[in-house]
């Protein structure tokens, strides 16, 4: 009996990657199986150690921040997107100390967000930009970038209200605000309707060696999300396993009419990258440079699973 080729694919503990918890808990009871590939997932607490791991091989894909996997293409790392994890997921949350009940009440303040190189720092740069804030040292705002499990502690012990507020993907929010340390002040979907945020990167030689691995993979995430849009009382049963958080945060997460984040339209969206790529090297030069998308993205797995 030939062995399976692993794939091990890093992410980190948050709602975004929810689709692949599912598909592993699927895989655990014997509800799924795979004929091409053995699937391992490794949970990383902040982005830049799975970039690294990633960068490595030390992992074979990755669910990462879309402009985080762009800079590591831009830096000749072979990969490519193969799968869109998630659209929109993110919320804004002051922090109760701060006293913020608007947008200039943000004024003089810390914000943190998760990465330098994310969906979040554009969202946040927007909506202070929009209301006529300058950002950075010394200036009406400072970003300031702490690993999403790392915010919860950070708002819990600021009693000065240092930190005005923070962008996370969820569940971190809803945890803030269900521990009574912060308030809800805009959702992602607010900002930008529906943006893409994590993505799944795949390596080439993975690509090149298990092409019907990586099909494989990518056929059961796509069911995954659709299953979490279905019955998301079942989704957040799992994920609160995945995630190491309550049941009852995730489930109202998922659960929130507003669709804080959703996972049936999984396919890779082109546009919406060079629009995250455009703003990030021209608006507020995050990323180094950008990159060929054409070149970068490869759509023919997610057409295939059927990803809308």
């Amino acid at each position: 009996m030939s062995v399976k080729p692993k794939i091990r694919v890093g992410h980190l503990k948050i709602t975004d990657h929810l689709a692949l918890g599912i598909t592993a808990d699927k895989v655990a009871k014997e509800q799924e199986s795979f004929n091409h590939l053995e699937l391992e997932t490794q949970a990383y607490r902040g982005w830049n150690p799975l970039a690294s791991d990633f960068k490595d091989g030390k992992i074979e894909a990755a669910c990462i921040l879309a402009p985080m996997a762009m800079e590591l293409f831009s830096s000749r790392m072979p990969i490519r997107l193969v799968l869109q994890m998630h659209k929109a997921g993110s919320t804004i949350v002051t922090n109760k100390s701060a006293h913020i009940t608007k947008i200039e009440d943000f004024k003089g303040k810390a914000v943190l967000i998760p990465h330098y190189l994310s969906v979040h720092h554009l969202l946040f740069d927007k909506l202070l930009r929009d209301s006529g804030f300058e950002i950075g040292a010394g200036k009406d705002v400072v970003f300031d970038v702490v690993a999403p499990s790392d915010i919860p502690e950070i708002i819990e012990w600021d009693e000065k209200g240092t930190v005005g507020g923070f962008i996370v993907a969820e569940p971190f929010g809803s945890q803030v605000i269900k521990a009574g340390d912060g308030e809800e002040f805009r959702i992602s979907q607010d900002i930008w309707k529906n943006h893409p945020c994590c993505v799944l990167a795949v390596r080439e030689d993975v690509i090149g060696s298990n092409p019907d691995g990586v099909q494989e993979l990518i056929n059961s995430l796509v069911q995954s999300g659709h299953s979490i849009t279905k019955d998301p009382k079942s989704a957040a049963k799992v994920g609160a396993q995945f995630l190491s958080q309550g049941e009852d945060i995730i489930e109202s997460v998922l659960a929130d009419p507003r669709k804080k984040v959703t996972y049936d339209e999984l396919f890779p969206v082109i546009e919406d990258f060079e629009t995250m790529q455009t703003y990030l090297t021209q608006t507020i030069a995050a990323m180094s440079k950008k990159i060929d998308l054409e070149k970068f993205v490869e759509t023919k797995f997610a057409k295939e699973a059927g990803a809308k």
